[in-house]
């Protein structure tokens, strides 16, 4: 059953797609029968009495889902680069997963085993854990790693003098470095399994796993410290979280796969890529062409200035569109309307001629400093709640109270430091400086929490963030001189979790995982240890995966692509040192005063259309894949709630969800066909 809690929608639209609990009604609901929802209630109670939170048997299957999952992704988007599933806020291959437990639990569990049927705290735990595991094993995170590990041994040569530059910085013990181990690697017709491979490998994958478990943990010690004033003081509306929570809505419901319009969007969804899978292997069949690939408009502009305007997609997915329904209209107005804003740019650099700023408009500066930016302004909003926090950690003030966190904030505090302290050691140990390290993580900290901040407020469904990090920011703001050879060198090892995108995020991942606890009002006190299960688990399969993926095809004839220059950046850096760039140091200037400037202008008149979170995400790449997608989204749900009005638009809701689960279902049957018949098929969103 559906229900949902709108309240403040123009301006700020909270939309919280739930379903009724079997035990009262809070809103108005979809109408079903009285013998569906009675034999229902009676399964789901008599299992929810027995298993209320993470329970170990939840923890069990999210366990034994990870290393299928990890190859599964690691053969479709880290081999054939197709699927990219972690690519998106609202990963496929996870729902997809959930829905088949979902299905087995209502058709066999609650009917023949009612009291041992799963419930929707355990659903959500299993959610949890394979959602990081997908982050970690994604595109923007070891896809990279593993083939960096190797990169600047095996692509050592003469003449780019790799070996003088930075080999003596590069710690053995976090790279794969002998050439004899490496060929097989990069050239596959091997395998993994042999004494030598496996011995040269366990040092850097146990070290690394440990090092993004306790990365991983940090974040999910900051997120407790925020959560209560984004969820309950704020009341953020966390929209990538609706499809879930309306899946797992009471161990899964009969009644929320009988609305009518959830099957008329289903079937647009699966429809449309029936056809295009089908045109696939038999071209003559006609298809529907949609991906970003398909159109080009930058191709129309020949002429100067104009052609500055590059390549401009027109990207027309269903499943973005019916995600960008959930958006509020300003940021998918925002989101669309600074992605040509960052063209009109493009173009003025051309026309003015700006030869004295080679790199303008300093898109990369423009959002680091945009970011950094909500950063500050995610801080200052909840700084009466951080002052009750401190006062909790430092004063053990009574009349604060954490009692329903996953840990006390005291715990979470201690989480920090304690979890600090060892990257701090790890990154002595590889032979970074001092000096550089907090900086470093303060940034990637930074950056992370406003991207935590925007999906919990605005739930944008990919945001790629490309050269957006800690080390580039710091090149440029005190120059790679002042940075020295060691730092820099080490920078291309961390490109894996502070750099290429940020798109597979942990952190908001963990936050919106603690708000559907939260909502559904489960019991989290061992949902942050399933959470680091998840992320220990899931950065085992994931090396596991890639490392036997190598071996057996060969990196170098793996289209993954993601060492993406870093080596060469690291050889131009080590070549040329540098002092403070004072242009793109000033664009990042720019970037944080007009966020401010958008917010500002934002809370002082209530009709401005401009939101500061759709010029940070369309600075930078990202929008590129779904921008148009942002745009039919935002013109339909302006058309309905302007001319249908709040009943239309509730109604509206379930249509919306069987989009997206009609592409996600068919589109994940092609990518696990693919994985099956050892075969490329159709890729339904390539990013």
């Amino acid at each position: 059953m559906l229900y949902l809690n709108l309240h403040n929608w123009e301006r700020k639209p909270k939309i919280f797609i739930m379903t009724q609990s079997a035990r009262s009604l809070r809103s108005k609901t979809i109408p079903v029968s009285d013998e569906v929802m009675n034999s229902e209630r009676v399964s789901y109670e008599e299992a929810q009495s027995k298993y209320r939170g993470a329970t170990w048997r939840a923890i069990a299957i999210g366990a034994l889902l990870i290393p299928f999952n990890s190859y599964w992704i690691m053969q479709v988007e880290g081999v054939w680069n197709t699927g990219h599933s972690t690519c998106l806020s609202l990963m496929w291959h996870v729902i997809v997963n959930l829905l088949v437990l979902i299905l087995l639990n209502i058709f066999i569990f609650k009917r023949f085993f009612p009291s041992s049927a799963l419930t929707q705290s355990e659903f959500i735990t299993i959610y949890a854990m394979m959602t990081l595991a997908g982050g970690i094993a994604g595109r923007d995170s070891y896809q990279i790693l593993i083939p960096v590990m190797g990169w600047a041994f095996w692509f050592a040569t003469p003449e780019n003098e790799w070996v003088q530059l930075f080999h003596r910085y590069l710690p053995r013990w976090l790279t794969a470095n002998d050439k004899e181990i490496l060929r097989p690697f990069y050239l596959g017709e091997s395998t993994l399994y042999t004494k030598e491979h496996l011995n040269h490998f366990i040092g850097p994958v146990l070290w690394w796993t440990g090092f993004i478990v306790v990365l991983g943990f940090i974040m999910l010690c900051i997120n407790i410290l925020v959560r209560r004033q984004w969820t309950h003081n704020e009341k953020l509306s966390y929209p990538i979280i609706q499809l879930p929570l309306a899946l797992t809505e009471g161990g899964g419901l009969v009644s929320f796969f009988k609305n009518r319009l959830l099957w008329m969007g289903f079937s647009l969804g699966a429809g449309l890529d029936v056809l295009n899978g089908l045109h696939f292997f038999f071209p003559v069949l006609p298809h529907i062409p949609v991906s970003y690939l398909d159109h080009n408009l930058g191709g129309y502009f020949t002429s100067k200035p104009f052609n500055a305007i590059g390549y401009l997609p027109l990207p027309m997915y269903p499943f973005a569109v019916a995600l960008g329904f959930f958006l509020p209209l300003d940021l998918a107005f925002s989101c669309w309307f600074f992605y040509l804003f960052r063209k009109a740019q493009q173009v003025l650099g051309a026309a003015l001629g700006l030869r004295a700023l080679p790199r303008f408009p300093y898109l990369n500066q423009q959002s680091t400093g945009a970011w950094i930016g909500l950063f500050f302004v995610a801080m200052w909003t909840s700084r009466g709640h951080l002052k009750k926090v401190m006062r909790k950690i430092f004063l053990n003030a009574p009349d604060v109270d954490d009692s329903d966190e996953p840990l006390r904030y005291r715990t979470a505090f201690a989480g920090i430091l304690v979890g600090m302290g060892l990257l701090m050691a790890f990154c002595l140990k590889a032979g970074m400086s001092l000096w550089i390290i907090p900086p470093f993580f303060i940034i990637f900290f930074m950056l992370s929490t406003a991207i935590a901040r925007v999906r919990a407020e605005l739930g944008p469904p990919t945001h790629e963030l490309v050269g957006m990090n800690s080390g580039n920011m710091m090149a440029d703001i005190i120059g790679t001189r002042r940075i020295g050879g060691n730092n820099l060198s080490i920078f291309p090892l961390f490109w894996f979790f502070s750099g290429r995108g940020y798109r597979g995020h942990l952190m908001p991942h963990q936050l919106e995982n603690l708000k559907m606890a939260e909502q559904t009002r489960m019991d989290n006190r061992r949902l942050w240890l399933a959470m680091v299960i998840g992320m220990t688990i899931g950065s085992l399969a994931a090396f596991w995966a890639l490392l036997h993926l190598s071996f057996r095809v060969g990196l170098d004839l793996i289209p993954i692509g993601h060492d993406s220059g870093v080596f060469r950046l690291l050889e131009s850096r080590l070549s040329y040192l540098s002092g403070t760039d004072v242009a793109a140091s000033s664009f990042m200037g720019v970037g944080l005063l007009f966020t401010f400037f958008l917010m500002f202008m934002r809370m002082r008149f209530l009709w401005w259309p401009l939101h500061p979170a759709g010029y940070a995400l369309s600075t930078n790449f990202g929008i590129d894949y779904i921008w148009f997608c942002l745009l039919i989204s935002s013109v339909i749900k302006w058309a309905i709630l302007n001319y249908g009005g709040m009943s239309v638009h509730r109604k509206a809701i379930p249509f919306f969800l069987g989009v997206i689960l009609g592409e996600y279902c068919v589109g994940s049957f092609w990518s696990l066909l693919s994985v099956i018949i050892q075969q490329r098929t159709y890729d339904f969103y390539h990013a």
